[in-house]
């Protein structure tokens, strides 16, 4: 397996405990977290089994390491999204965003295979959700009709979608998401999705009130 760097940072350049971390990623992206060994780790990072073990003590341990490289990158980003400066620079965001797009594929097998510490990645996630709904909360011409923290976690299972059906999704679309043209048209889509209505107010009110409408 090639080992390449997601921020663009040539794997020569990158400190051992950081080529460990990189070709972590992407065998528990590839294989999964059971099937990855500490052995195939180091020789795709060129280290010393024991030098794995010297930085990050276990499997466990380095399992945990890139879960918090891979939310802290999202967290970098959404910050960044969020601010004048993001907003106002389209290219800086697309810039930003790239480095992101191998993340997506393993944050969905984190939270499909079901490990220790999935948990964890989902509620982290939906905390940084509910902080940028929160903001767009603030600027709704009309208050919010579900709570705050529902709305934050479904769309975090709603994301996470994506990255998991990669195949099913590429194939329909005739482009690999994860490619830059894929990845291109699936944001296209969203964000046409996000901002324009499948139903009318008044369709979405006739469903509100039958849903809060007493069984017979």
């Amino acid at each position: 397996m090639r080992i390449t760097n997601a921020r663009g940072v040539p794997n020569e350049d990158l400190t051992a405990r950081a080529r460990i971390r990189d070709a972590a990623l992407q065998y528990f992206t590839e294989y999964g977290f059971a099937r990855a060994t500490i052995r195939e780790i180091a020789r795709a990072a060129g280290v010393s089994q024991g030098l794995v073990r010297h930085h990050f003590g276990s499997k466990e341990e380095l399992g945990r390491a890139c879960d918090a490289y891979v939310l802290q990158a999202m967290r970098e980003y959404l910050e960044l999204a969020t601010t004048e400066e993001g907003l106002g620079d389209p290219r800086t965001l697309k810039e930003a965003r790239s480095p992101l797009l191998p993340f997506g594929r393993y944050l969905a097998r984190a939270l499909i295979d079901d490990l220790d510490g999935a948990g964890q990645i989902f509620d982290q996630m939906v905390a940084m959700t509910e902080q940028v709904l929160g903001e767009a909360d603030k600027r709704r011409t009309t208050p919010p009709t579900a709570d705050l923290r529902t709305r934050a976690a479904l769309m975090v299972a709603m994301e996470m979608g994506i990255p998991a059906f990669q195949a099913h999704i590429s194939r329909s679309i005739g482009a690999d998401i994860f490619s830059p043209e894929g990845d291109r048209r699936v944001v296209l889509a969203m964000l046409d999705i996000t901002t324009h209505p499948v139903i009318s107010a008044d369709e979405a009110g006739a469903l509100r009130r039958g849903m809060e409408e007493p069984d017979a």
